[in-house]
């Protein structure tokens, strides 16, 4: 058998660009006189900017540590030790860029287990171990003090989790076995898979204390000194740690149950990191850790080598690095600054507009319409958010004021847009509406103003044609409902000039967005793949497919929604419209459903209804059943999957030749942060190449093997 040393070189040898992380051992007397201690404290030597993670030379570096305290411990020269992070980072986990590298299986059950080997030791030293999380911890970083014997936790902590499974794994270093022991299956189920298939969502220092991951809540000024003079009253027997009895009889297979539910409601079997978790905290109920460690080891090889994880990282990666340095955008230098925002319409959308600009840039923002009801309505939203925000404590008193006093709204663009520096329209989708909007906007507004389009799938060339500078004209696409989806697709038209589009990525940076450069052309990314998606399931049903079956039909892609429940959110008139405006520019590839613009015009929300006597499951519409009209060719799922699925890969190879955006990537950053496409399909060009429709249809792979796939 390879010693855990052994094991860790091999590793560290496949890779070589490893952040590595020390593992720096201090000694100290413990308060009232409790002893001398060992603290391991975890540091990249980098700032909070770069946060420490574990590749193998890392662990080797903790495992070295761990040597040193051990000795320590038998000989009866330390009374306990602890691990604790560098200033705001404890740990995040391990390091994915050498999970990429890895080729086969048993180099990835090699990670799995030195892993393991390494923590598992701070809970069999000979003294008590303490870990202190003092900032962001997540994945490995949380783990590895799970096996530590006590927990103290920083109220100024920011972020706290096990993100496995959001990505494609399992926490395989002890979590999906130890959490459930120290806090029950219930609350375990909660952080492993609930808050993971949440767009991982994150845990706050107050409630990891309040889950009882942590056995002690300490203010962040002084966490250090604070959690030194608890581990002195641990030991000394002032201080008693008292942890609930565990329910390992109903409560638990209820809790892994529900965990199954929440997997199927989210994925719906489509990716099989969180069934492995559920598997391995099911079999950890009888609390045989080590049983459970094995089984993570293999859990965390098998998914290493599997296409879901190397999506996962690769759509990780996107929205983490290419969403911060989009793709063909200008040299920042050319942004103009922007001290005054304009916003042409008063409706939902140009409030919730409005709303955002204010949050983010704090400059004065104003409002115009076409009557005063509705500019006072559109101001009124945007003081009732703030209040909302007030309320939940997210912002002071003060701040409120601030934010309300720069919202204005007036009915004269010339007194509301004389200094304004870049002014959006949300006005009605319809061109000769915008036009007279921009012309009029043109007008009054200085020189140097942007003037930026929310349209969803105009032209933004023939937008600006009839303006004296079409050259400032950008399109400016966000998505619904703004204050959630990152998205914001910006739209070079055939004039718009580099400073123009530089002040727009910069506009997007401030406004927190995660911007991609698209070209002009017909509905832009999203809503060209989404209607060519929506628009082959149309064409099924009014072919004579069954709503079900359609619908059942791209359950395996694990989507967030169906196709039919999106087109509600959407709005079925909305999707119409789209559908028309891609019609007239490819009518030989969108059609325009009859049976959709019959459920338009019969005024009808979407194709269901919701009963409460039926837990509010979709239901078809008895009166859009009465409306569809339908042919009699009934298609399978898998044909119906097959026939959507060639339909996209062909739209995004076109999309591609036609260079509406720079690479396959900017597809993918699109689809997730703009359509909430699951990261476990990394996007959607991963999954088409992984299910060969990309060569089936295109003749080649939208992406080079090993690019959120295993390497060849």
């Amino acid at each position: 058998m390879s010693t855990t040393a052994e094991l860790l070189k091999g590793a560290a040898e496949l890779f070589p660009d490893e952040v590595v992380t020390s593992a720096h051992v201090r000694h100290f007397e413990l308060p009232a006189g409790a002893g001398r201690f060992a603290l391991i404290t975890l540091d990249n030597g980098f700032d909070h900017t770069k946060p420490t993670t574990f590749g193998p030379q890392s662990l080797a570096n903790l495992n070295a540590a761990i040597d040193q305290v051990e000795a320590e411990a038998a000989n009866g020269e330390i009374v306990a030790a602890g691990i604790t992070g560098k200033p705001f980072i404890f740990a995040v986990g391990a390091d994915l860029k050498g999970v990429e590298l890895l080729r086969k299986h048993n180099e990835a059950l090699a990670i799995g287990k030195g892993g393991h080997d390494v923590f598992k030791r701070l809970s069999a030293l000979a003294v008590p171990t303490f870990a202190y999380y003092n900032g962001a911890a997540m994945g490995g970083g949380v783990e590895v003090g799970l096996h530590c014997t006590y927990r103290t936790v920083s109220k100024a902590l920011p972020a706290f989790s096990l993100p496995e499974v959001f990505l494609g794994l399992v926490p395989g270093w002890g979590g999906c076995a130890i959490l459930p022991n120290l806090i029950g299956a219930e609350k375990a189920v909660q952080v492993i898979i609930e808050n993971s298939l949440n767009q991982n969502r994150q845990l706050k220092g107050k409630q990891v204390f309040e889950l009882g991951i942590a056995d002690a809540l300490f203010e962040g000024a002084d966490f250090l000194e604070q959690s030194l003079i608890w581990t002195a009253g641990v030991l000394n027997g002032s201080v008693a740690v008292e942890r609930p009895e565990i329910d390992r009889g109903e409560g638990w297979d209820a809790a892994v149950a529900k965990g199954r539910a929440t997997a199927d409601s989210k994925v719906h079997g489509a990716a099989p990191a969180a069934y492995r978790a559920l598997d391995i905290i099911e079999a950890a109920k009888d609390g045989d850790l080590q049983k459970g460690f094995d089984a993570e080891d293999q859990a965390l090889a098998d998914l290493i080598m599997g296409g879901e994880l190397r999506s996962g990282i690769y759509a990780f990666n996107l929205v983490q690095k290419r969403g911060k340095r989009p793709a063909g955008a200008p040299d920042k230098s050319l942004a103009r600054p922007v001290t005054k925002v304009g916003v042409v319409g008063a409706g939902l959308m140009a409030s919730q507009l409005a709303l955002l600009f204010l949050r983010r840039l704090e400059v004065p923002v104003v409002l115009t319409d076409i009557d005063q009801e509705r500019v006072d309505k559109g101001v009124g939203y945007v003081h009732g958010e703030i209040e909302k925000l007030l309320g939940k404590g997210r912002i002071n008193q003060d701040k409120a004021n601030r934010l309300k006093g720069l919202v204005s709204g007036v009915l004269d663009k010339a007194e509301g847009f004389a200094d304004a520096d870049f002014i959006i329209e949300a006005v009605f989708e319809e061109m000769s509406v915008k036009q007279k909007v921009f012309a009029e906007v043109e007008a009054v507004a200085p020189a140097h103003a942007i003037l930026a389009t929310n349209t969803s799938s105009l032209s933004v060339s023939e937008m600006a044609s009839k303006l004296r500078h079409p050259e400032r004209v950008v399109g400016f696409h966000f998505f619904n409902p703004v204050a959630i989806l990152p998205l914001l697709e910006i739209v070079r038209g055939e004039k718009t000039d580099d400073a123009s589009l530089a002040t727009a990525f910069g506009v997007a940076k401030k406004l927190k967005k995660t911007a991609v450069l698209t070209k002009d052309a017909p509905a832009f990314v999203v809503n060209r793949i989404l209607t060519r998606f929506m628009g082959e399931i149309q064409n099924v049903i009014d072919e004579g497919t069954s709503v079900e079956t359609a619908e059942k039909a791209i359950e395996p892609l694990g989507l967030p929604m169906s196709p039919l429940v999106l087109l509600e959110l959407v709005g079925p008139a909305i999707g119409l419209h789209v559908s028309e405006t891609l019609n007239r520019a490819f009518p030989e590839r969108f059609t325009v459903s009859p049976n959709l613009k019959a459920v338009v015009e019969a005024g009808k929300r979407g194709f269901y209804v919701y009963k409460p006597e039926n837990g509010f499951k979709p239901e078809l519409d008895p009166e859009v059943a009465a409306l569809l009209k339908q042919g009699d060719t009934v298609l399978t799922e898998q044909q119906v999957r097959d026939r959507v699925l060639d339909a996209v890969a062909q739209e995004i190879g076109l999309m591609l030749e036609e260079g509406v955006v720079a690479e396959a990537q900017d597809i993918d950053l699109c689809l997730i942060t703009g359509a909430g496409w699951p990261f476990h399909l990394g996007g959607i060009t991963p999954y088409l190449d992984r299910e060969g429709v990309s060569e089936r249809v295109n003749g080649k792979r939208f992406l080079a093997q090993g690019v959120a796939s295993v390497p060849a």
